[in-house]
Parts: structure tokens; C-alpha cells; sequence
């Protein structure tokens, strides 16, 4: 197994050790439970007729219907570009991480304060909304051609907190939901990295690729693959500017009365954002490497 694929395999193991751990600090450390539901009630307090029928358009998005309609994307774009092994592992990896969000629920199903009348339960660590969501970013970002990969990446990552910050609003999961789903979609596509960087390694078209300088693959540099993740960042910015502007009391005075929803609506989109770009750096990093960029 070659070293990248190793150091690949290595991140979805760090992924897994840190799961369960991750889970009991937010479930039984009271600091950590009170601010979770400080930033559910941030987001619950949002709610109006018109953005809730938005936001149950965007979160139904990912609901299993829907869903697979999405999920046909990345695999018919990893074999129209050729590609039937990172067609497979798109396949397996969807099944994978969504079975596992699926089983992992009952499983770490603890006590916790619900929303009266909502449909949020016991049993909702990880979220598969956020699962289904960040996987099939991550998914896209895997059989993206190199050229378009790092701006495929920015468009999914918001894409995938939409989805996100669409169900906090209904209510429909904590915070820290989101977090596992996102831990549980990045292990397995760091998985499917690894299982593709390892077959790659034996396939006489990745030895074609080193002796054929001619043939480089068309790969931005590295350090291009971050011009379009902070453009979205600086679009998000300017757009929460524009709605305080259009309603400063209203949307300043919500801000400063939910400092935790803030906190969490920037970390949940941060950490979109740097998942799927990182996701594009470690390809761009490898596809360099192995055209002799």
C-alpha cells in the first residue's frame, strides 16, 4: 500500500477512535449539553412561515427519496470521466456511511431534553440528514475532474451546511448531531480514498501517467485550490451582512441575545467548508505528485 493511501486510511482510523469519544462529551459533559441546546434554541428561534417552508424544501433534500436522485450525480460523473473503480467506491461508500449513521443510533441513544412536539428523539447521534449531506459532498469532490475540483467542493460544502442549518431550524436535531454526521461521512470517504489510491498504485495506467511527462494531468496548484472556499466564506459573510441591514434591530438583536447560535452557525459552516477543501487539497496534493507537478 503506498504511503498516501496509508496516511488516508490512517485519518478514517483517527476518525473512528475519536467517534464514540466525541459522542459522550456532548452528551454527558453538562457545559457542553447546555450550550447544544443554547445553539438548538438559537436556530428554533428563527423560524418563520416563509423560512420553514424554505427550510423543509432544503433539509428534505437529503430525506431517502430525494436523496437518491442526488446520489446518482457523483457515480454517473466518476463513469462518464471513465472511472468505473471511483464509480464503486461512491457506491459503497453512500451505503456504508449512511447504514452506519443508521445503526450507530439506537446504539448511542441517551437521554436528552427534547423539543415539545417535534420530532427530535433519544436516538439522533449521528444526524443522517448531515451524514447523507457531507457524503455526498465529499462523494463529488472524490470524482471531480481535476480542474473543476476545487470549486465542485466549495459549491457542495454549501450545499451540505444549507441542508444542515436548514433542519436545525426545524428543529429536527442538535448541533452536535451535525458534528457526528460529518465525522461519519469523513471516515468513510478518507476510507474510499485509500481503497482507490491503493488500487491506483497497482493499475498500469497510474505507471503510464509517470513515464509520459507529455501526458500531466491539468491540476491547479495547491495553494489555488483555496481561492474558491474563501469566496464562499467572503459570499457568507456578505450576505448575513446584507440581512442585518435590511433588519438591524431585528437580526443584531437575535445575535447578541444567541452568541452560541452564532458560534455554532459558524463552526457548522467552517467546518464544511474545510472538510470538503481539505478533501480537494489531499487530491490535488497526490494528483500533482504522481504527474510530476
Amino acid at each position: 500500500m503506498p504511503r498516501r493511501a496509508r496516511k488516508a486510511l490512517t485519518g478514517a482510523g483517527v476518525g473512528l477512535a475519536l467517534l464514540v469519544p466525541t459522542w459522550w462529551l456532548w452528551r454527558h459533559v453538562p457545559l457542553l449539553r447546555a450550550a447544544d441546546g443554547s445553539m438548538l434554541t438559537g436556530f428554533e428561534q428563527l423560524r418563520t412561515p416563509r423560512l420553514y417552508a424554505v427550510a423543509n424544501f432544503v433539509a428534505g433534500l437529503c430525506d431517502p427519496r430525494q436523496y437518491a436522485f442526488l446520489a446518482v450525480i457523483p457515480v454517473l460523473t466518476a463513469l462518464l470521466r471513465r472511472r468505473p473503480a471511483s464509480a464503486a467506491a461512491v457506491l459503497a461508500v453512500l451505503f456504508g456511511a449512511n447504514e452506519t449513521t443508521q445503526l450507530l443510533k439506537p446504539v448511542l441513544a441517551a437521554p436528552r431534553v427534547l423539543v415539545p412536539g417535534g420530532p427530535l428523539t433519544n436516538a439522533s447521534w449521528p444526524s443522517g440528514h448531515a451524514t447523507a449531506a457531507m457524503l455526498l459532498a465529499l462523494c463529488c469532490v472524490i470524482v471531480s475532474p481535476p480542474r473543476w475540483r476545487s470549486w465542485v467542493a466549495a459549491l457542495v460544502a454549501a450545499f451540505a451546511v444549507a441542508v444542515c442549518w436548514s433542519f436545525l431550524v426545524l428543529g429536527w436535531h442538535y448541533p452536535s448531531d451535525v458534528l457526528g454526521g460529518f465525522m461519519v461521512a469523513s471516515i468513510w470517504a478518507l476510507a474510499a480514498v485509500a481503497a482507490l489510491w491503493a488500487r491506483e498504485a497497482r493499475a498500469p495506467v497510474a505507471r503510464a501517467v509517470r513515464i509520459a511527462p507529455r501526458r500531466r494531468l491539468a491540476v491547479r496548484p495547491v495553494g489555488g485550490t483555496l481561492a474558491p472556499a474563501l469566496w464562499m466564506a467572503a459570499s457568507a459573510v456578505g450576505a448575513m451582512a446584507l440581512l442585518a441591514a435590511a433588519d438591524p434591530s431585528g437580526v443584531l438583536a437575535h445575535a447578541l441575545g444567541h452568541l452560541l447560535f452564532v458560534a455554532g452557525a459558524v463552526a457548522i459552516g467552517t467546518l464544511g467548508l474545510s472538510l470538503s477543501t481539505g478533501l480537494s487539497i489531499i487530491l490535488v496534493a497526490a494528483e500533482r505528485r504522481l504527474s510530476g507537478g
